[in-house]
């Protein structure tokens, strides 16, 4: 069984926080755990509106608080983020997120993050990231 605390996790290497400063994630399950997947609790700064291309990774995003939006680039539809809102980016969906206010998502990747993953220039993750114990 693995057992992790999120006040814990943050005070460690396991809190990422993006080079152009829109968002921070705890990530606290990871590739080394073995589980297949990774889990995230991931900060949207109030204000932050980025586009992202998950080509490596598909993403389950549930909204725990603020308020914002997720616009897929292919058929320009905008949908609305507040609490209790899950969207899933199951065609390695091409999209802009916009944050109203400061969101709290958790967040899971298939395949596992390995821990140190930031956006590239395509707004991707690398497959084949350094991992927190590197």
């Amino acid at each position: 069984m693995i057992v992790r605390q999120l006040e814990q996790a943050q005070q460690t290497d396991r809190r990422v926080v993006s080079p152009d400063g829109n968002w921070e994630s705890t990530r606290l399950l990871l590739k080394d755990d073995q589980m297949g997947f990774s889990f995230h609790i991931t900060t949207i700064y109030v204000g932050a509106e980025f586009r992202m291309h998950y080509q490596n990774h598909l993403e389950s995003v549930y909204c725990i608080s603020g308020s914002g939006e997720v616009e897929t680039l292919r058929d320009n539809k905008v949908y609305e983020i507040k609490p209790g809102t899950l969207y899933i980016l199951d065609q390695h969906d091409e999209h802009i997120l916009r944050a109203r206010s400061e969101m709290q998502m958790a967040c899971v990747f298939n395949p596992p993050l390995n821990g140190k993953e930031v956006h590239n220039a395509e707004g991707a993750y690398e497959l084949e990231a350094d991992s927190l114990d590197a």
